[in-house]
């Protein structure tokens, strides 16, 4: 399409670094349309050739120069690339040399080792934490003595997806428990809930959305009327406030900020994998 802005996410290996700074990015920018791509395992001389006539290709097909956000670390690769013609972003770039000189090292670029399978340990507990938040979903389970933390609120507030980000990206083993109408109606804190209540975090949502959210999985039920959703946000604030539960609203919040403040509410300190 013309007039929208090619951008390639290149990298020699999974493309995840080049992806989320690039995203970061390009949320700056408003006003512009970007149609993304990415590109990942560019490793060889053919793949980045490969790389260089799909890259050119867009910008003639939208009579706009591409940008490509690049985290490939071979130099011979990253010179082909930028005879695309291309914008070259390259993440690397900006910070190797200011920690060559502190460090009183030269690197040695290394491919696939930001996202590779080099902490044996850390990865079982991120493979250990996304079980945990599948088997403890929507109240599934409800034995939270393992859990790091457990999300509350009414069905289709957000709390599956922010457990198993969490899960995957930190290790952090998230269960969630969905309010029910008869939770709502005794307006205060479930027994079973109560014991952990150190653990709790409540996630709420603006009605209209949620009507929105609830009417694509169930299509014209009460479940997913205007009245209904109101009437269960209202409540499950209510609880929130009367048990001083920390809260925060999903509405317009991505994934990794609600995750983001989660954990920093709770004092949960975990690296990024």
């Amino acid at each position: 399409m013309e007039g929208v802005r090619p951008i390639f996410y290149v990298s020699d290996g999974t493309g995840i670094t080049a992806e989320t700074i690039g995203h970061s990015l390009l949320t700056q920018f408003s006003g512009v349309e970007f149609a993304s791509r990415r590109i990942a395992f560019v490793d060889s001389v053919e793949k980045a050739e490969a790389a260089v006539a799909e890259i050119r290709a867009a910008g003639e097909a939208t009579g706009c120069r591409p940008v490509v956000v690049n985290t490939v670390v071979d130099e011979e690769l990253n010179a082909l690339l930028a005879s695309s013609g291309a914008l070259m972003l390259d993440v690397f770039a900006p910070f190797i040399s200011p920690l060559e000189q502190e460090l009183g090292r030269v690197r040695h670029p290394r491919v696939g080792h930001a996202h590779g399978l080099v902490d044996f340990a850390a990865y079982e507990q991120r493979i250990n934490a996304t079980n945990y938040a599948l088997t403890h979903d929507d109240g599934m389970d409800i034995h939270y003595d393992d859990a790091d933390v457990i999300l509350v609120g009414v069905s289709r507030s957000g709390k599956t997806p922010t457990c198993l980000y969490m899960a995957l990206h930190y290790g952090v083993k998230a269960a969630n428990y969905p309010l029910t109408v008869e939770d709502l109606e005794g307006r205060e804190l479930p027994k079973r809930l109560r014991a952990h209540r150190r653990k709790l975090f409540g996630l709420t949502i603006d009605p209209a959305r949620l009507q929105q959210i609830r009417q694509e999985r169930r299509p014209n039920s009460r479940y997913a009327t205007l009245e209904t959703c109101r009437s269960e946000v209202v409540a499950a604030e209510a609880m929130f406030r009367q048990e001083n539960i920390p809260v925060l609203s999903t509405t317009h919040t991505s994934i990794e900020e609600i995750a983001g403040k989660v954990l920093a509410n709770l004092g949960i300190h975990r690296h990024m994998f």
